[in-house]
């Protein structure tokens, strides 16, 4: 009786799920076919405002997230030269920086901080030129890259605003510098970088991709710290 009893049971009990489940999508479709859904929805919304701007936010970032996946990780491979930090580190923090954004100037600091922290982190900077005359600056940074100097040359043009004395301070073999700035190989990183930040929907300086998550804005020490973070212990 007992082996025979136990099929007829959980016959009985799916049969009652798969009922509930139908009447459930019944119920739930004349509730929203008479206005009690959406008025339930908009009342409880209304109720909770503070949950618009999370949802927003989580939205925009899932919607970041799909487009960095389809990026691929060329994003996170530094133009020859072009990183700030260990080289070989395994935290990977990806900038796209102007050296005439006063908010990238002001980020200098956050970043050395973590650079000087932590020894595994690896900076990759992507030169993004969209303030007038910078594009000058970052094709001289990115042939400062090229001769290993990129390093003394970011930390100069951000002190000193102008660009010639920032290779002079850094170093470079200035023939060499001047040509390599003017070469297919830099125009090619730009359009590059240009095309990046666009198709990640940045609208400004400075933007940044830790793990999946690319986001923009001079966020502060506190929170870069926290995204790195995350994106260590997500890989």
């Amino acid at each position: 009786m007992s082996n025979q009893s136990e099929p007829s049971a959980l016959r009985q009990t799916l049969l009652t799920a798969l009922v509930a489940l139908i009447f459930g999508f019944l119920g739930a479709w004349v509730w929203s076919y008479s206005g009690l859904a959406d008025n339930r929805t908009r009342s409880f919304l209304l109720g909770n405002p503070d949950l618009l701007p999370q949802m927003a936010q989580a939205y925009e970032e899932q919607e970041a997230a799909k487009r960095l996946a389809q990026i691929g990780g060329q994003v996170m491979e530094p133009f020859p030269g072009v990183v700030l930090g260990n080289p070989q580190g395994k935290k990977v923090l990806v900038e796209f920086t102007d050296y005439n954004c006063p908010y990238c100037e002001a980020s200098l600091k956050d970043v050395n901080r973590l650079i000087a922290e932590d020894p595994d982190l690896k900076v990759v900077i992507r030169e993004w030129p969209i303030f007038e005359g910078s594009d000058v600056a970052s094709r001289m940074a990115l042939a400062a890259g090229m001769q290993g100097k990129y390093r003394a040359f970011h930390d100069a043009m951000f002190q000193t605003k102008d660009v010639e004395a920032a290779a002079r301070a850094a170093g470079l073999d200035m023939a060499k510098a001047q040509q390599d700035a003017a070469s297919d190989v830099v125009s090619t990183e730009i359009a590059r970088n240009l095309d990046h930040a666009r198709a990640l929907g940045f609208t400004g300086t400075p933007a940044w991709i830790a793990g999946k998550k690319p986001f923009g804005g001079a966020v502060g020490y506190e929170k870069l710290k926290e995204a790195i973070a995350s994106a260590d212990a997500a890989s």
